[in-house]
């Protein structure tokens, strides 16, 4: 089994071009669900046959899971895993059919995406306070998150050639190694062209210590592959030139926030959930929200279709011919009359 699993990570990762990310959690999903079969089949996971990964070893992975109290999403996730796993050994010939598919998936739980008003967002945005180099960087990057939405990884793997100011246009290579490309506003051009001044004194001043040593410079973090004709050459860099992390961008921000609003759990991610549910709630077209966040389906992006019913009863009030107070006072005359 360890060979079939290892041929599936690597069909992933090669064919369906998956982040390594991903990768890695396919594959702590199917082992749980390996683990959990050999275990009720009473054998070590060396010794498990394809043909054990059957419906009832599925509906009682997925019934331990439940036990765990692991959420709805979460059991979704590992059956989408398994599933997925279970196609390729039937299309490679290990097993004669698909068990996955009869078997449902869990409802998932309605969960509102956690996200700033647009005052939390002002406030967060001023947060950076100062005029030092560690501070513009910053409200570079919280500028840059709420005015494009963009992914955590996707943020930390900016190269300086993606963006172009004068357009005010980023390109962006999401999930999946699709590029598209995303707009920002004026004051984000303002931050990051305040930033790059910065930035270009930092790179510069590692290169010149990195030629002294007689050291080559090393690519970092994350990134698109680099090479001599086209060097990496990271957007947000840390105090000695190098790429900014995903773990060091997610905790600034956690910071910002906590010195900026009580509310708890936002993080990196909800900041691109404020941004979706702004422009939905200034009358964006949904399609339009799809294409700027890089959602492969609409139906992840309606999850921004929230509203609460002081919203819902203003926008009727302010909407329906009939619903302001002419349309009642029209309406109260036709009746007397």
């Amino acid at each position: 089994m360890h060979a079939h699993l290892k041929a599936f990570l690597k069909f992933l990762a090669l064919n369906r071009n998956a982040s390594a990310h991903t990768v890695r959690a396919y594959e702590s999903d199917l082992s749980q669900f390996l683990d959990h079969a050999a275990a009720g089949a009473g054998i070590r996971r060396s010794e498990l046959d394809p043909s054990r990964l059957d419906r009832v070893a599925l509906r009682a992975f997925l019934a331990e899971v439940h036990r765990q109290g692991q959420s709805r999403a979460t059991a979704a996730r590992k059956l989408a895993a398994v599933r997925t796993f279970l196609r390729y050994l039937r299309r490679e010939g290990a097993i004669d059919d698909d068990p996955g598919a009869l078997v449902a998936t869990p409802k998932r739980d309605i969960r509102m995406p956690a996200h700033l008003s647009e005052g939390e967002m002002d406030a967060l945005l001023a947060a950076p306070a100062g005029d030092t180099p560690l501070s513009r960087r910053d409200r570079a990057i919280l500028e840059l998150f709420y005015a494009s939405g963009l992914r955590l990884s996707e943020l930390a793997g900016l190269d300086s050639d993606d963006v172009n100011l004068s357009a005010k246009m980023v390109r962006v290579l999401g999930k999946g190694g699709k590029e598209r490309i995303v707009p920002f506003n004026t004051s984000t051009a303002s931050a990051i062209r305040e930033y790059l001044k910065d930035r270009n004194l930092i790179v510069a001043g590692q290169e010149r210590q990195d030629r002294r040593d007689g050291k080559r410079q090393r690519p970092s973090g994350l990134s698109r592959p680099s090479s001599p004709s086209h060097p990496e050459s990271p957007l947000f860099v840390n105090y000695r030139g190098g790429r900014l992390t995903v773990r060091s961008i997610d905790r600034l921000v956690r910071r910002y926030v906590a010195a900026t609003s009580t509310r708890l759990g936002i993080s990196p991610h909800a900041l691109r959930h404020s941004f979706a549910t702004h422009l939905l709630q200034r009358g964006a077209d949904l399609r339009v929200i799809q294409e700027l966040l890089g959602h492969a389906r609409l139906s992840t992006t309606q999850r921004y279709t929230h509203v609460n019913t002081a919203q819902l009863l203003e926008v009727y009030r302010n909407s329906h011919p009939r619903a302001g107070r002419a349309g009642r006072a029209g309406g109260a005359g036709k009746a007397g009359g």
